[in-house]
């Protein structure tokens, strides 16, 4: 079956980008995807049609009732969250947490799936390498930072999805945020614009193993190590292990 004819590849493209194709036709052509920088075009501007549509409804924020209930039925009943020295991890494991950290996850995943060269991270089979990868982004949640570097690289590919917005005579500047929510240390200054990379201080295993966030502040010049953040981040976002 020739999966690149004009209108079988708008047809599963459109199918691909709602959600609707599954089973053994969605794993066909995720390897077509894998192989068809036709394909991967056709996919993102389904995409990008949908996204507007998307963006015309009005965001609705649930209730707390609905948190609670989801909670509830997804792990155990308020009446029997854990007492003890254990009680921290029901916060860790709310819906809430466990949602916004999926998404940061699945969606670095996605685009290194079908599009590995994006950030530098072009391999000769199906297989990534083993890297660290942080996607960032802005105020109103669009995309706009892919940032990578390969596990003991010392070099960190970043790649902007949209362009920054950077006053003259300043930079931004990347930090990496460590989960235990100890002070924020400087990674490097991201580009304006297009493809930049920045040398880090250590390997990626040893600076991000135990780093959760990757933000952006714009600051007066480079920081340097020690340093912290002058401003609010203009923006953040998940930082997560590929292997």
């Amino acid at each position: 079956m020739n999966y690149l004819s004009p209108e079988r590849l708008e047809r599963l493209a459109r199918e691909y980008a709602l959600g609707t194709l599954a089973g053994p036709a969605r794993r066909r052509f995720e390897r077509v995807l894998r192989k068809a920088p036709a394909a991967v075009r056709a996919v993102g501007a389904w995409q990008e049609r949908l996204s507007g549509l998307a963006g015309a409804v009005p965001s609705m924020r649930p209730s707390e009732s609905v948190w609670r209930r989801l909670e509830e039925r997804l792990f155990v009943s308020a009446r029997a969250v854990p007492r003890g020295p254990f009680q921290w991890l029901w916060g860790v494991l709310s819906v809430r947490a466990l949602v916004g950290a999926l998404a940061g996850v699945l969606l670095c995943v996605a685009l290194l799936r079908f599009q590995p060269g994006l950030i530098g991270l072009e391999t000769e089979s199906d297989v990534l390498p083993q890297s660290y990868v942080g996607l960032l982004t802005d105020v109103e949640g669009k995309p706009t930072v892919l940032a990578s570097s390969k596990r003991h690289g010392r070099l960190m590919t970043v790649k902007l999805l949209q362009p920054v917005a950077i006053p003259a005579g300043s930079v931004a500047q990347l930090w990496a945020l460590p989960k235990d929510g100890s002070a924020a240390f400087p990674v490097g200054v991201v580009p304006g614009s297009g493809t930049g990379t920045v040398a880090l201080a250590d390997t990626s295993e040893a600076l991000f193993f135990n780093v959760s966030r990757l933000a952006v502040s714009i600051e007066a010049a480079p920081a340097k190590a020690g340093d912290k953040p002058s401003g609010d981040f203009v923006l953040s976002g998940h930082c997560v292990k590929l292997w």
